[in-house]
């Protein structure tokens, strides 16, 4: 019976873990706090990011236009962190090949990124699966 035991208990241990959480789907920007300062998501157009186990998309889509990728990048999820690095953006970018760690929160269908851009800008976001 012990030696049962003691064979079980590195599986038991493995499997205690669960499954490894992903960001794969769709997710639409819903609001965030910079600097103490809460901004809202605009009424104008949405700002998503479609995720699948290792990379992102950052789009941007307006009524009755074609999305547009304004970023693109590569994750990794460790614990409750996430690496974030940008690997391509539309626009002049500081952050360009540069790792942000993001403490994350994954809740129903809530993402939530907390923490400091390398230029010092404290950042909440909420972000709301949509796919």
């Amino acid at each position: 019976m012990k030696r049962l035991l003691f064979a079980l208990l590195p599986v038991l241990a493995l499997s205690s873990f669960g499954p490894r959480q992903s960001f794969k789907g769709v997710w639409q920007y819903s609001g965030g706090i910079y600097n103490d300062k809460a901004e809202a998501a605009s009424n104008d157009y949405q700002l998503q990011r479609i995720y699948d186990d290792a990379h992102y998309q950052a789009v941007f889509v307006e009524p009755n236009e074609k999305p547009q990728i304004y970023e693109k990048g590569d994750y990794l999820l460790k614990q409750d962190t996430c690496l974030e690095t940008q690997t391509y953006s539309s626009q002049p970018s500081k952050v360009t090949g540069i790792t942000v760690h993001y403490h994350y929160q994954l809740r129903n269908d809530t993402l939530t990124f907390t923490g400091v851009l390398p230029n010092g800008t404290t950042v909440k976001e909420y972000w709301k699966k949509v796919k």
